[in-house]
């Protein structure tokens, strides 16, 4: 089967250009004018649609096994697709947990049995994600684990820490941490600050995050680990990271597309669906966030789509669950509130969202060019088109985007030449 995409906007090595592309099973077979002549199976015209390298998320989590009423793998992948993803990390808090080489087989075995997109998988960092037991890092490397991370969980001692970090520097992989000191944290459900004051909510400090990221910061410096800091929210934290760079320290961070678009004035009361971890926080703090992403600090966007089912997100924020979904909205709301607005130029966003996350955790991906794979999203950057509940692909419901009108949705997905989704409202 052969496809050709004709008059897109293609992105190719950091520039737009006006080219045709030809894919030819499962790879791209060239990209140009005049290809036609391959005599393809489908021509499709995009009228201008940009064709940009499927995305990469570093950071999903897919709730199966375990927790499938919340996310399966099959409705999370497929929200993917409809976000202009093909190839997604996810995070290892399931039920069982692949902390064991058994285990993760397992597990790498249902995400390809289930999912429409590339899945790659994290292994945990210590046992049950709550132990100070380092997991056997050699054999999950050889089992298929590209990186280890307890999200959702920060490693409380240092010395587990640290043997972690050096074992992981000895099998080449990433170390990624969510930086939660929990002896600062108070089981607050917003940022600590005037707004939870207002709302009469427990709040959490913002030094439980730096406090982490600077000791964990001196440890990578100790053991050369490649530490990578999961969804950064504080402006400590992103100037640790700043200087940790000038420094030489090996460490990559990451930004999540609420903690851009959003901060703890947005919050509309006591409203569960403004509840993640790590929460909303100041006006500061945001432009802080968007400051690293210009100037580099910041390596890259991941999503940490974390879908609840609707009771777990009800009600009282002190009852809801920490997470917000984002997979099928992220790169249409961040070029609604940066590319349109002149913050952020569109070949910077494509970049943070495919190439940088490639390249920092060794994917194949991230990439058009003859003989790749074709991994490919297009978007429509021309049409408004509403945010509808009923268009979600995920189980989850839970964001406080539904409703905005946003440019820059995806019209087409396809994973490996495979068409994996089509836009309704766009795709024509």
């Amino acid at each position: 089967m052969s496809t050709l995409l004709k008059n897109g906007l293609v992105y190719i090595d950091g520039e737009l250009h006006e080219e045709d592309l030809l894919i030819a099973g499962t790879k791209i077979k060239a990209i140009g004018f005049g290809l036609e002549a391959d005599q393809p199976d489908e021509i499709i015209d995009l009228k201008g649609k940009l064709v940009a390298p499927g995305l990469v998320d570093i950071h999903e989590h897919y709730r199966e096994p375990g927790f499938t009423y919340k996310e399966t793998i099959k409705t999370g992948s497929a929200g993917a697709a409809r976000g202009g993803f093909t190839t997604v990390c996810t995070m290892p808090n399931v039920d069982p947990v692949p902390d064991d080489v058994e285990t993760f087989k397992k597990q790498v075995e249902l995400n390809q049995k289930s999912s429409l997109v590339h899945l790659y998988q994290y292994a945990a960092i210590t046992k049950d994600l709550t132990s100070d037991e380092v997991v056997d890092m050699e054999g999950l490397k050889e089992a298929g684990a590209f990186a280890f991370s307890n999200d959702g969980k920060g490693i409380q001692q240092a010395g587990t820490m640290y043997d972690a970090m050096k074992l992981a520097a000895k099998v080449g992989l990433p170390i990624c941490e969510h930086v939660q000191d929990d002896s600062l944290y108070h089981k607050g459900v917003m940022n600590a600050g005037k707004r939870a004051e207002e709302l009469g909510l427990p709040g959490i400090l913002g030094v439980s995050e730096s406090a982490q990221v600077a000791r964990d910061l001196i440890l990578a410096q100790e053991t050369g680990v490649h530490y990578h800091v999961c969804h950064v929210s504080t402006k400590e934290s992103v100037e640790l990271v700043r200087l940790a760079k000038e420094y030489g320290i090996n460490v990559t961070a990451e930004a999540a597309p609420h903690h851009l678009l959003l901060n703890e004035e947005d919050i509309n009361g006591n409203n569960g669906y403004y509840k993640m971890n790590p929460p909303l926080r100041s006006v500061e703090d945001q432009a802080a966030l968007i400051d690293g992403l210009l100037d580099g600090t910041i390596d890259l966007i991941a999503t940490d789509h974390a879908p609840h089912s609707l009771e777990e997100k009800a009600g009282d924020m002190r009852k809801a669950a920490f997470g917000i979904i984002g997979n099928e909205t992220a790169f249409a709301c961040l070029y609604t509130k940066f590319v349109k607005s002149g913050a952020m130029d569109l070949e910077l966003l494509l970049d943070l969202m495919s190439y940088q996350p490639a390249k920092l955790f060794g994917l194949d991906a991230g990439v058009l060019a003859p003989g790749k794979e074709a991994d490919i999203a297009v978007f429509d950057l021309d049409h408004v088109e509403t945010i509808n509940e009923d268009d979600y692909l995920s189980k989850g419901r839970n964001t406080p985007f539904t409703g905005e009108e946003v440019y820059g949705m995806t019209a087409l997905t396809f994973v490996s030449g495979k068409l994996v989704y089509k836009n309704k409202h766009l795709a024509d």
